[in-house]
């Protein structure tokens, strides 16, 4: 057994009077009060759940980071659920990741009574009284800690596993690269049942930094938060950036704030040049729930020279493009392979699905990709958007990003179509000033793309399917 002293209780002995939660009401939490807090949680908790997986419905809140390190101080695994799904299948979801119990935020009252699993809001639990229980002092770095279900952009979404050794390299891997000062502040407006959020949580408690959390994303909110509150780091993915930078005009960010964190897939070309020209600190990353967050991140050295790479894998990562199960050349697409400590030991009773996904000691993340000549990795699209017509393979992130280039267009996502003649051809739905129509956005797509690139539909929508962390869903553009 890896054992480690658990991170808050060491934390908490290290800089008690630090801030750990810092709210946008003015509520803070120093990681003493955390550390109590989470513990007499813990021991209410355990009068309702002494062993199996719990699972977590809540949006972003202080109750939730309390309720989640008392689950660990119980050394139970949490099951994070999706708010945005349906009691359907949060019901499926705990199935599938043996849940015995459900804990989750008042305002979920309602909807948690669908479920037949014993269920817990914040509040009742707080109200129950503390029962003497033994606390974990130590983590077992190899048991497994959270685990999430994938985004479900393709598929039925799978549980990922996520041992205490995933989060604690996925910490330190991104610190080696990024670097740590000593008045970072780390805003969280990424749902904490998303792994980009909820990596945050582990950063703040290793690093001894302030976490600023937002229960949601708002322009309005993070952008003074960005302006009026000390953040230096922020983690966003290209629609959020794209409305941030909207937000802050002809203003300028602080000085303070070193890093916009951009993740969630390919970033759109136009998107990186507009925040050039505004000087906002652009760094790309590549990363998915199966990798505990970040598995490569450009260093922001290099950030304005490789402008639209998601650099090289972090100190603790290997990264491939491979072609057929062989290593490809640079500048040849493939699909982009990992393996490191931050990476998954697999999916949660998905034996099927672990043996697709690991070959080798390589995962194959399902994404598509090349390395240039020095090894800087540039995310393509998904392998399963891909769109092949007449033998010809177009990836829809470049189309998207040529369509979000014409002034006017906020949003693009492109999918295929069958095609009789072609198999395949694009289609385009965007979100768009009323100014601007399909003609002009054709005309815009035959002067940069080759002509079986170009859209052979251009639909218009009031706003673009995407999931909790605003990741485009290109599966159900067409619904």
């Amino acid at each position: 057994m890896r054992g480690m002293e658990h991170w808050l209780t060491k934390r908490a002995y290290l800089t008690p009077d630090n801030i750990a939660i810092e709210l946008s009401n003015g509520e803070t939490l120093t990681f003493a009060q955390l550390y109590e807090r989470a513990c007499e949680f813990a021991s209410k908790l355990y009068t309702v759940h002494q062993n199996g997986h719990i699972a977590m419905l809540s949006n972003n809140s202080s109750d939730m980071v309390v309720a989640f390190w008392a689950c660990t101080y119980l050394n139970v695994p949490v099951v994070f659920l999706n708010t945005r799904l349906t009691a359907r299948e949060w019901q499926i979801q705990c199935e599938d990741a043996d849940v015995k119990t459900v804990i989750f935020s008042d305002q979920y009252k309602e909807d948690v009574q669908q479920l037949t699993f014993k269920a817990y809001p914040f509040s009742e639990i707080h109200s129950f009284r503390s029962v003497e229980c033994t606390l974990t002092t130590d983590m077992n770095l190899d048991s497994v800690c959270s685990m999430m279900f994938t985004s479900g952009t393709t598929g039925r979404a799978k549980p990922v596993i996520h041992s205490y050794h995933n989060h604690w390299s996925s910490a330190v891997a991104s610190a080696l690269n990024l670097g740590l000062m000593p008045s970072d502040k780390w805003l969280a407006c990424l749902p904490l049942f998303h792994i980009g959020g909820l990596s945050i949580l582990f950063k703040s408690v290793i690093y001894g930094m302030p976490v600023y959390l937002l229960e949601r994303f708002d322009e309005e909110k993070v952008h003074r938060a960005l302006m009026e509150h000390n953040v230096s780091i922020i983690s966003v993915v290209a629609v959020t950036c794209s409305r941030l930078l909207e937000r802050l005009g002809d203003e300028y960010y602080p000085t303070a704030f070193r890093c916009m964190l951009l993740g969630g897939g390919p970033a759109p070309k136009p998107l990186l040049e507009k925040a050039k020209e505004k000087r906002v600190p652009i760094v790309q990353t590549y990363g998915m729930t199966e990798t505990s967050s970040q598995i490569a991140t450009l260093n922001e050295a290099e950030a304005l020279r490789k402008l639209g790479s998601a650099g090289k894998p972090l100190f603790s990562a290997s990264l491939q493009i491979q072609v057929d199960d062989t290593t490809a050349e640079p500048n040849q697409v493939g699909e982009i392979v990992v393996k490191g400590s931050m990476v998954t030991t697999g999916y949660y009773r998905r034996e099927q699905a672990n043996q697709e996904a690991f070959r080798d000691g390589w995962f194959h993340t399902g994404d598509l990709g090349y390395l240039d000549e020095e090894g800087f990795l540039f995310v393509v699209d998904r392998r399963s958007d891909l769109i092949i017509s007449g033998g010809e393979n177009i990836y829809p992130a470049e189309v998207e990003e040529v369509l979000l280039s014409f002034e006017g267009v906020q949003e693009a996502g492109v999918t295929a179509i069958e095609d009789s003649k072609w198999g395949q051809v694009p289609v385009a739905y965007v979100v768009a000033n009323e100014q601007v129509t399909a003609d002009q956005l054709l005309v815009h797509c035959r002067s940069r793309l080759a002509s079986f690139k170009v859209p052979k539909q251009i639909y218009f929508r009031d706003q673009l399917p995407r999931n909790a962390t605003n990741k485009l869903q290109r599966h159900l553009l067409k619904s």
